[in-house]
């Protein structure tokens, strides 16, 4: 099933997204090859919004660029919702030096890969993170030209 895209009260420009949606399902097919059917919705919101969800649902009073519910209830089938600060991956792009579009979907694909299981909070984790955010960004680049 197709990833979907909302935008609350911000502009992502986010382009070809049923292109992206094919590509987030192949990477779920990657990784969890178990999975038979795939619901997942992406949520671009403002830091506000994104820190009203972490204060309430993750008892965390900071700002972040994303947020990842999985709501799956078997193992083979996925469901979930991912919310992206706009406002963060535009300051992050600037303070890495990277567009705007690049890191918007570097962390689109960090929610996909958090889905299919990966952590980040341990150095070795996030260090597997990292790569595989970076793998996702090549051969979906590759993939579109």
């Amino acid at each position: 099933m197709p990833a979907r895209f909302y935008e609350q009260d911000v502009k992502s420009g986010l382009k070809q997204k049923r292109q992206l949606s094919v590509f987030i399902d192949s990477v779920v097919a990657t990784y969890r090859s178990e999975v038979k059917t795939a619901s997942i919705t992406y949520i671009f919101c403002t830091d506000e919004h994104l820190l009203g969800i972490n204060q309430q649902f993750l008892q965390h009073d900071t700002l972040t660029d994303i947020i990842t519910f999985d709501l799956s209830e078997s193992d083979n089938q996925l469901t979930g919702e991912i919310y992206i600060s706009t406002e963060r991956v535009k300051e992050n792009a600037a303070r890495f030096g990277v567009p705007y579009p690049e890191e918007l979907h570097r962390v689109i694909f960090h929610g996909v890969l958090h889905l299919c299981g990966f952590k980040d909070k341990k150095a070795a984790d996030i260090k597997l993170m990292r790569q595989k955010e970076y793998e996702c960004l090549e051969a979906y680049s590759k993939q579109r030209y």
